[in-house]
């Protein structure tokens, strides 16, 4: 190999840009196909409610509507009549899967009940708002510590309670290591529900084959292939009878891996209309009917000696599940998980409890769970150093993980069963780069200059450790085409993150070729076979080591069949551009479309090579994830009248290991940056006391814009994983995980003069903030925070009786 076609490393253009810049994207409502019908959903007003009779009749009085399905007229239709989607675990106590559509009882506003089908969208809404659902509205939860009173409300009519599932991790002397530590510090913590809002919806666009019984349908989701396997298990249909593809996505982050109702019904209606049907998500439908991320209440406790070294965790939470199970308990099992890995902690135990509700039903949002686990930690950290009169960065030091430990086992286990081993790192220099590189040292002077001037600054300190690249595998095809075109095919899924691009540079540098000479399909089940989608920062990792070896694969039949064409041996020939030169001289020999051509065959002549094409299909299998980590440091302004915080620096150093394009991980970056200061100061999903959501437009629910970005300071670190050949590990959720963590400490150091209580959630409110500075002291819980809280309490008493009737 040589140098010339070297592009690892390199800020190579996105091969994805072209199209989109030109405004010849294709989205999932730029498909257009001739005689394709409009969709609309009917969806509950009520959290919880039982209903009986559905009257369409003044429904199907208005012009253009061509029909309407309920539960009962699909029945007989489906294989199956609910999702089965749950990950497997142990925890769980309940199965509560959706149905295709709501079947008598609905247990969260937004739930589908039923599909109008028509000419267009206009008279799909018009008739849509004219059925009538005869409710018997029901009590329901809204709040999840609640959930587990004995007195409480039932999510679905028929349950005994609403404990889905219940799992703990433990490790170490805990309850001993507790009593005799010379110092400890407890904190109840909550963090808020929010949602992803990309800014494409979801939608689906479902084409019948009539000839061949055939169904394609276009999705905007982040796994085509599970989407595949689910639209077979429940239409009845075999895996040649169905394609999916996923077009481009204007955005995911996380509840577009989840397969929905809307999917198997608009698919369903095709197939029955014998007419292509497309639904597309508007924005209210998304804020009360796509998947929503955690709501968790924690009540935590660390422990420490003299000098600051950390010698235990400990603590409870609560997870807010929503009404359905959508995934598994992936989201607080991430939590949980997250809590301790980037600092060595000797004794370990965490009770987690999972409640149903009726909200949106939960699953990941950027980070899955691990920023709530870090936000925990972090704080805590800051707790205990307070208390020693210690600095922040300080106690970090003293408890990170150090280099010397890699690679170093944890007594976590992976939800797959596997220990926790973190790979490749040195979080110490990572943490002391970012110092450096903020000036946390000179700090406390620019702060005290500012509160002269009546302005009140802060600077707060993260560390994170996130796990990326599970697998245990993706499928990568590299074929060298008859015009000499290399064509990779992918079952990875692209959102945004330029997973082509990625795919190109690996396939460039490793088969040899120019970049310009690659085309990328991925998110096609008709492109290749097999496939898991993107998510959890696995598309590099995963795909990347799948295409590296399909790559090396292709060389390798390329340069045997042009040995044998060209006389000469394999190791003497390079593959440069579109070409097959020699080693020694650098002449070119033949073109890559005349070796390509060379392996067609002729009927009854000679093939060279070992077989017919230049092509390979790998699927590299890795069980144990890579980890990244970094360091965040983040400057407030804090408005002592208004409650205001105004982010005006952020530096954030990471660790991704080796690095394809450093521009694309870049544009990650920022992206989690903005992500994680939404957790941290806007983004508000609200229920009132009934489970009515009550922010249901961008005018209550508030994202991060331009106008509040701050000034980003972005470093690279790079520590090659072992566990893959590219020593890559995953790089889209990593921005996100540090960030509310940090604003929390900088606040605090903002308005540590004040004595205003810690900063406990996230995201904290303006209105929040000035109460807390006024004396108002409210909280996301009004108990002190060395009494264990109600909800812990109720849950373990629940948990108890339910093993007893077990046994």
């Amino acid at each position: 190999m040589t140098d010339r076609n070297a592009v690892i490393g390199e800020a190579v253009g996105r091969l994805e840009d072209d199209a989109l810049i030109r405004g010849e994207g294709r989205f999932l409502d730029d498909i257009r196909i001739a005689g394709t019908l409009s969709a609309a959903f009917v969806r509950s007003p009520y959290a919880h409610a039982k209903f009986n009779a559905i009257d369409a009749d003044a429904a199907f009085e208005v012009p253009g509507v061509i029909a309407i399905f309920t539960m009962e007229s699909l029945r007989k239709y489906l294989r199956m009549e609910r999702l089965v989607v749950g990950m497997p675990s142990s925890s769980f106590l309940l199965n509560i899967d959706r149905p295709v559509l709501a079947d008598g009882e609905v247990c969260y506003v937004g739930e589908p009940i039923a599909i109008v089908v028509a000419e267009n969208r206009y008279a799909a809404e018009d008739a849509a708002e004219l059925i009538d659902v005869d409710f018997e509205p029901l009590p329901g939860i809204s709040d999840c510590r609640e959930a587990f009173a004995a007195d409480a409300a039932r999510v679905h009519e028929k349950l005994d309670h609403n404990m889905i599932a219940a799992f703990d991790f433990k490790y170490g002397e805990v309850e001993k290591t507790f009593e005799q530590a010379p110092h400890r510090y407890r904190e109840k913590f909550w963090v808020h529900r929010g949602g992803s809002h990309s800014m494409e919806g979801r939608g689906v666009l479902a084409v019948p084959d009539l000839v061949e019984d055939k169904l394609t349908v276009w999705s905007s989701t982040q796994t085509p292939h599970s989407c595949k396997r689910l639209l077979c298990d429940i239409l009845g249909l075999g895996a040649d009878q169905v394609r999916v593809v996923a077009p481009d996505l204007g955005g995911a982050f996380g509840p577009k891996l989840v397969f929905y109702q809307e999917e198997a019904v608009v698919s369903l209606a095709a197939r029955l209309l014998s007419r292509p049907v497309k639904w597309v998500e508007d924005r209210r439908e998304h804020f009360i009917s796509t998947a929503q991320e955690r709501d968790q209440y924690w009540d935590a406790e660390i422990a420490a000696d003299n000098e600051g070294n950390i010698l235990g965790v400990r603590g409870a939470l609560v997870h807010d599940y929503g009404a359905y199970t959508v995934r598994g308990v992936n989201i607080p099992y991430g939590a949980a998980t997250a809590v301790t890995l980037a600092y060595n902690i000797p004794a370990y135990e965490m009770d987690v409890f999972v409640a149903l509700t009726n909200k949106v039903p939960v699953s990941s949002v950027r980070g899955a769970g691990q920023p709530q686990g870090v936000f925990v930690m972090e704080r805590l950290m800051d707790g205990m150093a307070r208390k020693l009169a210690m600095d922040r960065a300080e106690i970090r030091r003293k408890n990170i993980v150090r280099a010397d430990q890699f690679p170093h086992k944890k007594p976590l286990q992976l939800r797959g069963g596997r220990n926790v081993i973190l790979d490749s790192g040195d979080y110490l220099a990572v943490q002391e780069k970012v110092l450096q590189a903020a000036g946390w040292q000179e700090f406390p002077k620019r702060q005290a200059a500012a509160r002269k001037q009546g302005r009140y600054l802060g600077m707060g300190l993260a560390n994170y450790v996130e796990g990326t690249g599970r697998g245990p595998f993706e499928s990568v095809s590299v074929r060298i085409d008859h015009d000499g075109r290399v064509r990779v095919a992918s079952g990875a899924a692209a959102m945004g993150q330029s997973t082509q691009t990625m795919l190109a540079q690996i396939v460039a540098e490793h088969l040899g070729v120019d970049i310009k000479l690659i085309e990328v399909t991925v998110g096609d089940t008709a492109a290749i076979a097999q496939g898991i989608g993107g998510f959890n920062s696995r598309q590099t990792v995963m795909a990347g080591a799948s295409a590296y070896a399909a790559a090396l694969e292709v060389r390798k039949q390329t340069l045997m069949v042009a040995a044998e064409l060209y006389s000469l041996d394999a190791r003497l020939l390079d593959i440069r551009t579109d070409s097959v030169v020699s080693v020694e001289t650098g002449q070119a020999l033949g073109t890559l479309a005349e070796v390509a051509q060379a392996v067609e065959g002729i009927a009854g002549y000679h093939l060279p090579g070992s077989k017919p094409g230049l092509t390979a299909t790998e699927h590299v299998i890795i069980d144990d994830m890579c980890f990244s980590n970094g360091s965040a440091v983040v400057e407030v302004e804090v408005d002592i009248e208004t409650g205001e915080v105004k982010v005006l620096n952020v530096w954030l150093v990471h660790d991704c290991g080796r690095i394809i394009n450093p521009k694309l991980v870049d544009g990650q970056v920022m992206g989690g940056i903005a992500h994680g200061l939404g957790n941290a100061l806007f983004e508000w999903m609200g229920f009132d006391g009934s489970a009515q959501p009550i922010t249901t437009t961008f005018a209550d629910y508030l994202l991060m814009g331009a106008a509040e970005m701050p000034a980003l300071n972005i470093y690279h670190q790079e520590s090659p994983s072992p566990l893959n050949a590219l020593g890559v590990k995953g790089v889209g959720e990593s921005g996100v995980l540090p960030i509310a963590a940090a604003v929390a400490s900088a606040i605090d150091d903002a308005l540590k003069h004040l004595d205003v209580p810690a900063v406990n959630c996230a995201p904290i409110s303006p209105v929040m903030l000035r109460e807390q500075i006024l004396g108002a002291r409210e909280q996301s819980t009004q108990q002190p925070a060395n009494e264990t809280p109600e909800w812990r309490t109720e849950a373990e008493q629940l948990l108890k009786n339910y093993r007893e009737e077990e046994v």
